[in-house]
């Protein structure tokens, strides 16, 4: 059996990402994955890195060197190399690459919405909103920054696909938000609380 299989698919991702023709260091990988794995998977943390880093260069797949770094400090910086470059093409060719599998906390909250005052789902679906906002502007400057780079032209298609997602997520938010009642204003909920509003 080949070394590379078994390989979890974290191991690819960062492999992956030393094929754009760039050597990194560890710390650089992290950067590159922050800014482009976490829009559409998961991004490692610090330790994991270096974890995937060590495994991939136990099997040969990542080349390391050490670099002078300053004074009584060295860096070790990371390329793919050959036999990295075909494992990558055979996990991409021969594995099947699954139907995503959608986990959605504000989905999941809203399935359950019926336990919750109305004003407490607005404001979940509001903060969602806000928070999609943000992640687009995000991505938006990644895209700004690889767009009209041949090198980049696959990660600026994801890039652009995001963007779709975020678009279509903030318009399921606001179809959602619009077929809410209005909440009451603060006085009229305090009068129905007290029981000292209108007579009827």
């Amino acid at each position: 059996m080949s070394q590379d299989r078994g390989l979890p698919a974290t191991s690819y991702a960062v492999l992956g990402l030393l094929t754009f023709g760039r050597e990194l260091s560890g710390y650089e990988l992290k950067q590159w994955a922050d800014s482009t794995l976490r829009f559409y998977w998961t991004a490692p943390a610090m330790s994991q890195i270096y974890t995937e880093l060590k495994r991939l260069a136990e099997r040969g797949l990542v080349l390391a060197r050490e670099v002078d770094g300053g004074p009584s400090r060295t860096t070790t910086r990371y390329r793919v190399s050959a036999k990295g470059t075909r494992a990558l093409r055979r996990w991409l060719a021969d594995s099947d690459p699954g139907f995503p599998l959608l986990k959605h906390p504000i989905a999941l909250r809203l399935l359950l919405g019926h336990l919750l005052d109305p004003a407490q789902v607005r404001e979940m679906l509001e903060a969602y909103d806000a928070a999609l906002a943000a992640q687009r502007r995000d991505l938006r400057a990644v895209l700004d920054g690889i767009d009209n780079e041949p090198a980049f032209e696959f990660p600026a298609h994801v890039a652009r696909w995001g963007l779709s997602y975020y678009d279509s997520e903030e318009d399921a938010v606001r179809r959602v938000l619009s077929a809410l009642p209005e909440p009451l204003p603060r006085r009229a909920q305090a009068d129905g609380a007290s029981g000292t509003g209108p007579a009827r």
